[in-house]
């Protein structure tokens, strides 16, 4: 056993002890991560912020203590919330001989009445966090409660208390909480602002929610500009709760059904209840799904989405049977979406979500309570109305058919195209079957497309790594383009062929992205391979497949806040905008693709959701002609010249050329 922890080689230990282990006090890991709790420092993150403190006055409205909320957005980015719920306590906290529960709330993590179902039965907030993360990432913070017909205050500044609880007198018939704060430009920087439509649709969305609170929206009217759709002024209140929110949401649009499909159940048990308000519009524009759980949103679904979908599936397919419509059984949860305007709320005790900005609903026992809630329902709304459930069968029954008719159509081509390319060993292919959606990354080397590889999304993104810089097909012969193994592999790859037997249907993925280092080899890699594109494959240029990805050169890190440059200016702009003089910067420089861990390249250069790309575009005159016969084409020669001079044969016009524009370089990467 000792063998196993003999290390013979000479590491200095004296550097690690126990005075480099931090412990972080307080609201302090929350200024250090405050991605961990509201998702980042971008200005989604800002006015999730706004989202936390608005959630805790509709818990109070939710459980019945409060009737009116206000929210109000200055002209200094200053937001203030109000109630006139019960009021948080201002007493002594029983674990705490010197702090009121309203500091004990505001500082500490964790700390909060919604753990148990005493005071909520059900409730959005349930970590403790909420509060006092607000708190902690803003600059101040200030917190009013009316409590037993008295005034309280207390104000904070990134967490901590400037001052004490003071008791500002008697406030006869008044009741409620009112918190006021503005976030702080250490954290998100001094120019992110809120956004009062965003604002404005947050507020209006909750008080559809519950059909019995008002809301009261004001804004400054210096904040608006030349926004006319969110008012400075007004007072939201939707007696009808959902089905005003649906009606406004299809204002406009013509339905299959005269009245949508709406209902409120309660659980059995006592266990919450769920509320909804769905039609099918019957013209071929997109459709609507707004799903929340106990008054907050849930952008990306989660388990009442699954439990709606599977009633919905369920009840039309049993309708189907029950009229002798055999084609009913081909339908699923996706055909009954796809169009549907649907808005769903469900409230339930002690709910699980993924993560702390809670986007999408874990709570596995919803999926069955939302499913048995709304099927009997929806059979009962179908046989109610035959003339309308008949509509809606047929609807249904055509959009499952004609998904049935592209899946198949998809998979024979892909599947046909695969056998007949006998696909490269190299390539790591994505799963999906058809084309819509899928991106191919072209890597230099195989250490990046190892990193590529770990980094990608299996269905939808395949990796094709290539060795080193490829052949200028400007200046080859076409014998040696054949004869290249690695453009041959590419094409085999891509599946659509070059030249004048290019097939843009035959093409295998919607996205080519060419992903090469951010330095100089980068650059002229990416420079040859979008020079074969140009001359070999310019319909894929032309019809907007090819694409650039902007990968990270320098990584910048501040007290636990990360940026990435793309290059030196950027790298310039992001110092000037986020940092001080006084701040220590510890940045770093990528040497390439194959050096970022997976999970850095997925995030700043392959994820979707936040990487950057450049589409690659020919200019407006050009013409495929251009490249099979280039002396026949005598517009846009300009693009054909500028190839020739930087790629071409004749290597003096790449001097002329350099000697020409030297004078307007401005940095050198050597």
């Amino acid at each position: 056993m000792s063998d196993f922890f003999a290390n013979n080689a000479p590491f200095n230990i004296s550097n690690y002890s126990a005075k480099d282990i931090e412990v972080l006090d307080g609201l302090e890991p929350v200024r250090r991560r405050p991605g961990m709790y509201v998702g980042g420092t971008d200005e989604r993150a800002m006015h999730h912020l706004v989202a936390e403190v608005l959630d805790n006055s509709m818990d109070e409205a939710i459980a019945g203590f409060a009737s009116r909320i206000g929210i109000e957005l200055s002209a200094d980015q200053t937001v203030t919330i109000y109630d006139n719920g019960r009021g948080i306590p201002i007493d002594q906290h029983p674990r705490f001989s010197n702090k009121s529960a309203l500091e004990v709330i505001l500082t500490t993590l964790h700390s909060g009445s919604k753990f148990s179902e005493k005071v909520y039965a059900t409730a959005g907030g349930l970590h403790g966090v909420g509060i006092s993360v607000v708190n902690a990432l803003s600059d101040r913070l200030e917190v009013e409660v009316f409590r037993e017909q008295q005034l309280y205050r207390q104000r904070f500044s990134r967490g901590i208390p400037t001052g004490v609880l003071e008791s500002l007198g008697n406030r006869l018939g008044c009741q409620g909480t009112t918190v006021r704060f503005h976030p702080d430009p250490e954290i998100f920087g001094a120019k992110l602002k809120f956004r009062p439509s965003t604002l404005f649709r947050m507020a209006r969305s909750k008080a559809y929610l519950v059909n019995g609170v008002e809301i009261y929206w004001k804004c400054d009217s210096d904040l608006l500009n030349d926004d006319n759709s969110t008012p400075q002024e007004v007072n939201l209140h939707y007696p009808g709760g959902l089905s005003d929110f649906l009606a406004g949401a299809i204002q406009g649009r013509r339905t299959i059904a005269t009245r949508p499909f709406i209902g409120d159940v309660k659980f059995a048990g006592d266990r919450g209840r769920v509320e909804w308000a769905i039609t099918w519009p019957n013209d071929q524009d997109n459709g609507l799904l707004l799903a929340y759980c106990n008054a907050i949103p849930t952008p990306q679904g989660g388990t009442h989405e699954s439990g709606l979908r599977n009633a919905l599936a369920r009840g039309i397919r049993a309708y189907g049977e029950l009229v002798n419509n055999k084609k009913a059984a081909q339908i699923t949860s996706e055909d009954t979406m796809a169009g549907a305007c649907v808005v769903l709320s469900i409230f339930i005790a002690d709910p699980a979500f993924h993560g702390q900005t809670k986007d999408k609903l874990a709570t596995a026992s919803a999926t069955k309570l939302v499913d048995q809630a709304i099927k009997d329902h929806f059979d009962h709304w179908l046989s109610g109305d035959p003339d309308t459930a008949n509509q809606l069968l047929n609807l249904l029954i055509e959009r499952a058919e004609n998904r049935l008719r592209r899946r198949q159509q998809k998979e024979i081509s892909r599947k046909t195209a695969a056998r007949r390319l006998r696909l490269p060993g190299k390539l790591a292919d994505c799963s999906r079957s058809e084309k819509e959606g899928t991106e191919i990354f072209l890597v230099e080397g195989d250490s990046a497309g190892g990193s590529a590889k770990q980094a990608r999304n299996r269905e939808t993104q395949a990796i094709l790594p290539l060795r080193g810089k490829i052949l200028n097909v400007a200046s080859a012969t076409a014998e040696k383009l054949r004869a290249n193994q690695e453009l041959s592999d590419l094409l085999l790859a891509l599946g659509c062929g070059s030249g004048s037997s290019y097939q843009q249907d035959a093409l295998r993925y919607e996205k080519v992205i060419i992903m090469t280092d951010a330095d100089v080899d980068g650059a002229h890699i990416a420079s040859l391979l979008i020079t074969f594109f140009y001359r070999e494959l310019y319909r894929l240029i032309a019809d907007g497949n090819l694409y650039l990805a902007m990968p990270p050169l320098y990584k910048l890190v501040h007290n636990g806040k990360t940026f990435y440059a793309r290059d030196d200016a950027h790298r310039e702009k992001l110092v000037h905008s986020y940092f001080s003089d006084k701040d220590k910067i510890e940045i770093s420089r990528f040497k390439g693709l194959g050096e970022m861990q997976p999970a850095q390249l997925k995030e700043t250069t392959m994820d979707p959701r936040s990487r950057q790309l450049i589409r690659i575009r020919i200019p407006p005159n050009s013409d495929s002609e251009l490249i099979i016969e280039p002396e026949l084409n005598s517009e846009n020669v300009r693009t054909r010249h500028m190839v020739e001079t930087l790629m071409g044969k004749k290597a003096y016009k790449r001097m002329d050329f350099i000697q020409s524009n030297a004078q307007f370089v401005l940095n050198l990467d050597i």
